[in-house]
């Protein structure tokens, strides 16, 4: 029986309670009907009204493996016997479970890998979650699921992407490789490096390809996807890519001073661009920053916190994102159907889960302990001299 998370006293931290309860609450319709093979069956799926055309099953792929890729480090920590611990065990078995499904041609709950170029999407994040959760969630799978996956992600190379972010998904795909001991196409990875440093615009913003636009896939894709290819690389492969990643780690700094900026006194933030039903994957490199401790200096932890939890209560205290069934709705701050993009569907949404990563961090971590204090905005409109935002030079 699935419990009522929501009601559970977990920690004696209420924003991270307040953080575990929200992404259990996410995780748990898809990933509980997943590892039975029932989410095709009991995962009530709504389309774009200008859906595009591509194959529906598509969407099964997007639930599972953009969920994943943000649960992956709160799954990854060690049992220590709290109930925060038993959610998160019961989160992982469950998960464990879904991956086997994935691959598995007679199980219902078989994703969608070939036919189209949206599964390259997806895989990435599928990827992304093995490389954020190596330990925990690949190496104890099964050698025949794990070889299912090996399989796939080197199929899914017949895909030629578009010359913009989704040049990150086959580099990430193959960096998994990498670690996972399997032949990798270093090209791959070599364009997508090539093309990210070609297409930094400055002050820590990307060019989502060869022209510029405002809008956050520098949060949901690139920022992330580069730093952690350009780490792994430089680990994995050669020192000689550290220069890189530090360069693109300063820049994601700038970048993330950036969004923290943009949270209002209130825990609002600009609706601008595509893909705004995202929803608060908007904050995935500073979630990030704060998972491998590598907040700026100007981003204390208790205001980075402070400020993130405003936006999760603005967005998730209340019920207006979920369907009855439990499952994300199509919108940005409730049930909104017409502020959806061509390609949106139900399963599109559960990207959301990538802002909840610093959840990967141990509960005495400072990021949890640490004073919850005012974040920038808030100082500013209450009168607190905060100094200059400078540019990254």
């Amino acid at each position: 029986m699935i419990r009522t998370a929501w009601i559970i006293v977990i920690s004696d931290n209420d924003d991270r309670e307040f953080w575990c309860r929200i992404l259990y609450r996410v995780a748990v319709p898809v990933l509980s009907n997943m590892s039975k093979g029932m989410l095709r069956k009991n995962m009530p799926v709504e389309y774009s009204h200008i859906w595009d055309g591509r194959n529906k099953q598509v969407a099964y792929m997007e639930c599972f493996g953009r969920l994943m890729a943000g649960l992956a480090p709160w799954l990854s920590l060690d049992d220590d016997h709290t109930s925060e611990s038993e959610l998160r065990q019961e989160l992982k078995g469950w998960a464990l479970q879904s991956y086997a499904n994935a691959v598995d041609p007679d199980n219902p709950d078989c994703l969608f890998w070939e036919g189209e170029l949206q599964p390259l999407v997806d895989a990435a994040y599928l990827a992304h979650s093995f490389l954020r959760g190596y330990e925990q969630l690949w190496l104890p799978l099964a050698p025949r699921t794990k070889q299912h996956y090996i399989e796939r992600f080197k199929r899914l190379r017949q895909i030629t992407p578009p010359y913009n972010n989704w040049l990150m998904f086959p580099a990430i795909i193959e960096t998994f490789l990498l670690v996972a001991g399997e032949a990798y196409d270093l090209y791959r990875i070599t364009l997508a490096v090539n093309k990210m440093e070609e297409w930094y615009v400055g002050d820590g913003w990307y060019s989502d390809g060869a022209h510029f636009a405002f809008d956050y896939y520098s949060s949901y894709v690139i920022h992330p996807m580069y730093v952690e290819c350009l780490e792994t690389l430089t680990e994995f492969l050669s020192p000689s890519y550290r220069l890189l990643y530090e360069k693109a780690l300063k820049r994601m700094q700038r970048y993330g001073c950036i969004l923290e900026r943009l949270i209002s006194p209130e825990g609002y933030f600009p609706i601008v661009g595509r893909s705004a039903t995202y929803r608060t994957a908007v904050f995935q490199p500073l979630a990030m920053l704060a998972l491998n401790e590598e907040l700026p200096q100007s981003l204390p932890c208790g205001q980075v916190r402070a400020a993130l939890t405003a936006v999760f209560k603005k967005m998730f205290d209340g019920t207006q994102n979920f369907t009855p069934e439990g499952y994300l709705t199509l919108g940005v701050n409730g049930y909104q159907p017409h502020i959806v993009d061509y390609y949106t569907n139900t399963g599109s949404l559960y990207i959301t889960s990538l802002s909840f990563l610093p959840l990967g961090l141990s509960a005495s971590h400072s990021f949890w302990t640490s004073p919850a204090e005012p974040w920038t905005s808030q100082k500013v409109w209450s009168g607190v001299d905060t100094g200059i935002d400078r540019k990254l030079i």
